[in-house]
């Protein structure tokens, strides 16, 4: 039988991935029960494992502009740390990323084999981390990017503009951003349709298909939960000037999938609807929520 590994385990997608798993032999651990920049540590952990999946991650995106050292310890080299492991037990390793490793200023879907180009620290951490596993562990490392995750298990921005609602009667969010919002149940049922698929190493883009601005998923957030979507108002990204840059056009492309004889994933649209249903957008606050 397949041993798997979680690390990661309390977040968002660590939580869905043990629901994907249900029935089979995981480990789940928690960054209290495993400190991925711990090489020693890590290596002890991944020992007489099959397949780690890495849902653990520095997550603060603003915070990692002035604690860049501690966001490439846990982002660049925990997923070293990792893919070492993982080659010395012949395990598989499967490790998330972001499309932060992007710098934003496309229009059309970014590829799998695009050159990563960051244009903040946290993006430029994930990209090490991508670069360091797959140097590591080439034949047996699988990077799958993601995006704009929101999930049942920590506080997220669907579920955000829901709260706030309680207290404002507009809400203004910006329309000059575009990505995929990715429910973390459908991220995690892929990752472990591709291991069942015994897909080839490498590159996967594991977001919800379709795109949209942060305002369009805003007011979707809206009409899922019952509530007017004309409360929620555009503006444009100089309203909410941050410490960390984020990419204008963060929308990848799904061409891998292919390869592995899976579909692309489902629309976003019908992902947040399902996802309402089964009470996503209720609020269950938790640190550990990052993607």
């Amino acid at each position: 039988m397949t041993r798997y590994l979680i690390t990661g385990a309390a977040g968002m997608l660590g939580r869905d991935l043990q629901k994907a798993l249900a029935g089979r032999d995981v480990t789940a651990l928690t960054r209290a029960d495993l400190d991925v920049t711990d090489r020693d540590a890590v290596f002890a952990a991944v020992a007489d494992h099959d397949v780690v999946i890495n849902a653990s991650a520095y997550t603060k995106v603003d915070d990692a502009e002035t604690h860049e050292e501690e966001a490439y310890a846990i982002n660049g080299t925990g997923p070293e740390n990792l893919a070492l492991a993982a080659k010395a037990a012949g395990a598989k390793l499967v490790t998330v990323s972001t499309d932060y490793v992007f710098d934003g200023n496309g229009s059309s879907p970014y590829a799998e084999d695009a050159p990563r180009d960051p244009i903040n620290a946290y993006g430029r951490t994930k990209a090490a981390g991508e670069e360091l596993a797959l140097a590591a562990h080439p034949d047996g490392t699988y990077i799958v990017r993601t995006a704009w995750l929101y999930g049942a298990g920590g506080p997220n921005f669907p579920k955000t503009m829901v709260k706030l609602a309680a207290s404002h009667e507009t809400l203004s969010v910006v329309d000059d951003q575009r990505g995929q919002p990715t429910w973390t149940g459908d991220l995690a049922e892929r990752i472990v349709a591709m291991l069942d698929a015994d897909a080839p190493a490498g590159i996967y883009h594991g977001t919800n298909s379709g795109e949209a601005t942060w305002y369009e998923f805003a007011r979707a957030a809206f009409s899922e939960a019952g509530l007017n979507p004309d409360r929620v108002t555009p503006t444009d990204s100089s309203t909410f000037v941050r410490p960390a840059p984020r990419p204008s056009y963060s929308v990848l492309g799904h061409s891998a999938w292919q390869s592995a004889g899976l579909p692309p994933m489902r629309a976003w649209n019908e992902a947040l609807a399902d996802a309402a249903r089964n009470g996503v957008l209720e609020q269950h606050d938790n640190p550990e929520s990052g993607r």
